[in-house]
């Protein structure tokens, strides 16, 4: 963990940092719910009878999962990270642009307290004047990010008003300098704890959680924003390890983009490589997609079960607190409030192939919003 300054003003806020995420459950009594709220989410899954099915198949799920979350200490730790990161961001704000401040974060959870509709209410209880809505997902992924924003945009037109404050988006950074530098020490750090005469033969596996094919083939601009990420970060190492970008977390039989990251190990050593680095290249705080998925079931389990010949096989953090990362969100969010942009271009624009309804809405929404401050 980095020491940081996370001092934040107890005045009214002026600026909230709206933090954005899917979540994770603290304790293993929130595992449940969890996943009923994820599987009643159409913008994620689309079942028939959804009302019926998703509770049914989240039910069902508990108890696998919830033994994976007692693996890696009863919960998840991503409520900590995000908390420690938004007041980090905050201090610095306060610091850096006293006349948007005080600074105040706020974390929008969508499948577990502090639920997002619960925060937006808080805020605007708070007075606050100004929200800048920052999706916590460097790569933008319409069931990620744009689920969020969905719910965003379902909260007031279902209370048929605007916000109460001035509110923009921050939707993207997948080539954010901070994110790309954090990276780029992570890597060269787990690097130099392999042997001196392995270090130049590394293979750098970055992994990203996967997406539906169907979802690719709509337009989704995930893919290529994660692609965009490991071009960065490879540019900053000057291209001196053989990489690939490779994809986690596949659930349930539909096709999903490839190839796996565990096929993807398996494939790699009988072609020779037994020094590999797995980087997970979308994910910014430890979770159980790196804790458990990363960890257990690829460091450990994986090598052990198939009798794979590597000699080392290590996994590179996330950027969690790193004071890069840090400095990072903040000129982040420093541009934004320059530019005078408060919906991007790429955010307002539907992918191609979409027909949801819900996606739809939301980008009127989007633009009637900006249309009203004009």
């Amino acid at each position: 963990m980095y020491a940081m300054s996370t001092k934040v003003s107890a005045t009214t806020p002026k600026t909230a940092i709206l933090m954005l995420n899917m979540g994770g459950p603290k304790s293993l009594l929130e595992v449940e719910p969890f996943l009923r709220r994820l599987f009643l989410d159409r913008d994620i899954i689309n079942l028939p009878i959804q009302n019926i099915l998703g509770p049914l198949i989240a039910r069902r799920r508990a108890p696998a999962i919830i033994e994976k979350y007692r693996e890696i200490g009863g919960g998840s730790p991503i409520r900590t990270w995000t908390d420690m990161q938004g007041r980090a961001m905050a201090a610095k704000l306060d610091q850096l642009s006293p006349q948007t401040g005080p600074h105040k974060h706020y974390i929008g959870f969508r499948y577990v307290e502090p639920l997002l509709e619960d925060t937006i209410e808080q805020i605007e209880r708070d007075n606050v004047s100004n929200v800048i809505a920052f999706s916590q997902y460097a790569q933008y992924c319409c069931n990620t990010s744009g689920s969020s924003i969905n719910a965003i945009a379902k909260y007031f037109q279902n209370k048929q008003r605007s916000p109460s404050f001035h509110l923009s988006f921050i939707d993207r950074w997948s080539t954010n300098s901070g994110l790309i530098s954090t990276f780029t020490q992570l890597i060269e750090a787990e690097v130099r704890k392999f042997p001196p005469e392995r270090q130049q033969s590394v293979l750098l596996l970055f992994t990203a959680h996967s997406l539906p094919l169907r979802s690719v083939n709509v337009g989704d601009t995930y893919t290529m924003e994660v692609s965009a990420t490991v071009m960065e970060v490879m540019k900053s190492l000057s291209f001196r390890y053989p990489f690939r970008l490779v994809w986690q977390s596949k659930v349930g039989p539909l096709p999903w983009q490839g190839p796996q990251t565990s096929d993807a190990i398996k494939g790699f050593v009988t072609k020779g490589f037994k020094n590999i680095v797995l980087i997970p290249i979308s994910f910014v705080n430890e979770h159980i997609e790196t804790l458990h998925e990363l960890d257990i079931e690829y460091c450990d389990e994986l090598v052990a079960k198939h009798k794979l010949s590597i000699e080392n096989i290590r996994r590179c953090p996330a950027p969690n607190d790193h004071p890069e990362f840090i400095n990072g969100l903040v000129n982040l969010i420093l541009e934004h409030m320059k530019s005078g942009i408060d919906v991007s271009p790429q955010l307002l624009t539907q992918c191609p192939l979409c027909e949801k309804q819900v996606c739809a809405d939301t980008r009127k929404w989007l633009t009637t919003l900006n249309q009203n401050r004009l």
